[in-house]
């Protein structure tokens, strides 16, 4: 048994996002796109023999016991490990919170995997999408640790064909979008046809910013109109293409090349008080 690891914990943006319909359930039937990015938060877990699991986050007041998704998720491995187990969680937090990214998810995930390690369980990966899917819709995506189509209520994963080279940059202008009301708000037109949805075919950087759509963005551009002002200055900076990940309020421009990225991060830099970060896809 491994009794202490460090990880990281990387973001994911939606290149592509569907909202085919709602399950009777209220969760909603998606199509989407999904990739990595090599912006990370980064983890340290620990084993002790306290029985307890607690998590930790300098500076991020985080919700106690089973409100905590990185606690479930070192739970629901215990729950598969023998003896008076305990889990100590030490969160960097990098990736800004409730941002369209990702971050609680990915943190899920990652535990989930350095646990299972760790503890020598032996669980394959789709019996750990599995357990992922139980704490939130995109932790199997992660766990899944390639880029995906991701269906149903995004847990139906299948992998991409390799995507062109290029880098992004991510811009969020620190406000907060409710996801429970972008959704409630979101006008269903499609009727849950998958088979009616374009291909995800990309081949070429020209290939993936035509593929580039977010069904959430009308809402929530709508609501905040600076979401659009960020996207024509990605564009005027040069991005291919831009386009808001998830629900919101990060948004994204692709680019040829990460120097290109980082200039265009150097010039909001001086002109706005915006978070900004170049990143390649993982």
């Amino acid at each position: 048994m491994i009794n202490e690891v460090r990880r990281k914990s990387p973001a994911k943006i939606n290149l592509c996002l569907h909202v085919l319909g709602r399950y009777e359930n209220g969760y909603h039937a998606l199509a989407m796109a999904m990739q990595r990015v090599d912006l990370c938060d980064h983890i340290r877990i620990r084993i002790t023999d306290s029985g307890k699991v607690k998590v930790a986050c300098e500076g991020l007041a985080l919700a106690a016991g089973e409100d905590n998704i990185a606690a479930r998720a070192a739970r629901l491995l215990l729950a598969e490990a023998r003896g008076n187990i305990g889990v100590e969680i030490q969160i960097d937090k990098q990736i800004p919170i409730a941002a369209g990214l990702g971050g609680g998810s990915s943190n899920a995930a990652t535990v989930l995997l350095a646990l299972n390690n760790m503890l020598d369980l032996h669980i394959d990966n789709e019996s750990l999408q599995g357990l992922g899917a139980q704490l939130g819709a995109d932790v199997p995506f992660f766990v899944f640790q390639r880029p995906a189509w991701a269906t149903g209520t995004g847990t139906t994963l299948t992998p991409l064909p390799p995507l062109p080279e290029v880098a992004y940059l991510l811009v969020n202008p620190g406000m907060s979008v409710s996801t429970a009301a972008v959704y409630q708000s979101l006008q269903l037109t499609k009727g849950g046809e998958l088979a009616n949805l374009p291909r995800f075919s990309v081949v070429t950087r020209e290939d993936l910013c035509a593929a580039l759509h977010n069904d959430l963005e009308r809402v929530t551009l709508i609501h905040h109109p600076l979401l659009q002002q960020i996207k024509q200055r990605l564009l005027q900076l040069g991005a291919r293409g831009a386009l808001m990940s998830g629900s919101g309020a990060t948004l994204f421009g692709v680019f040829d090349r990460l120097d290109q990225a980082q200039y265009a991060d150097q010039v909001l830099a001086v002109e706005t008080d915006w978070w900004t970060c170049p990143v390649s896809p993982l």
